[in-house]
């Protein structure tokens, strides 16, 4: 199943949404272009240099070739590998589109950035002693779904369903695909693909559900313009 897009008809571009994912990409080619490759991301070089790690903050003087206080941001605009930072860049732009219209572009982007920051602290909390970079836009994309499923919760996304050689397109409620978000990034952590160095997997995938909630729980301060969900249509 590849999502789409959502049903909520949108009154601006989102100009700020479009910049996140185009950061990330740039990003992931410059990290793979100093070592790694395309499709297994950059090296476990880049990981450490650019990532963020938990024991670089809670002992001082153990940070690495940048200030450990850059790397909470440059963290959050590695990916570890090339289906990760497209399964983050598609749902950024199906929920984060929305999102933005509804809060503003300028709320969005502290959202989202406090929200990779606010993942980046509860990772440290439960692994202070961590040696393993903490890198990915997942954590910030979780608080954008928990944001988008409080404030659209009967919403649903345009799905292309592939079946070996047929396929359709079908409608899905925003909660089963909440569930397939969170499904697939939790086989990234099983099969070691959120992470070029490896392990430190499960502090992550926590780490995001806390992200989630933080989303779910802040986002009534910020919206201002909720938009109409469209009525459930059959797809011929």
């Amino acid at each position: 199943m590849i999502p789409i897009k959502d049903n909520i008809l949108n009154e601006r571009f989102p100009f700020v949404t479009v910049a996140l994912i185009t950061a990330n990409l740039v990003v992931y080619v410059l990290a793979i272009g100093h070592g790694g490759s395309l499709i297994s991301g950059p090296d476990a070089r880049e990981a450490l240099r650019y990532g963020a790690i938990p024991r670089a903050f809670t002992h001082a003087g153990q940070g690495g070739a940048i200030p450990t206080w850059e790397t909470a941001f440059t963290s959050m605009f590695i990916n570890a590998s090339i289906l990760q930072i497209a399964v983050n860049m598609l749902f950024l732009w199906i929920f984060g589109n929305t999102l933005e219209d509804a809060i503003g572009p300028v709320k969005f982007l502290v959202f989202y950035i406090l929200a990779g920051l606010a993942t980046l602290g509860l990772a440290i909390v439960l692994a202070p002693h961590s040696h393993r970079p903490t890198i990915g836009a997942a954590g910030a994309i979780a608080a954008v779904l928990g944001g988008y499923v409080v404030l659209y919760p009967r919403a649903r996304v345009l799905t292309l369903v592939l079946i070996i050689l047929f396929f359709t397109v079908i409608e899905l409620p925003t909660f089963v695909m909440l569930g397939i978000w969170f499904a697939v990034q939790a086989l990234f952590a099983a099969f070691g693909l959120t992470n070029p160095i490896g392990g430190g997997a499960v502090v992550a995938y926590v780490a995001q559900l806390g992200s989630f909630a933080l989303g779910a729980l802040t986002i009534w301060l910020l919206a201002t313009r909720r938009r109409q969900v469209q009525p459930p249509h059959p797809v011929y």
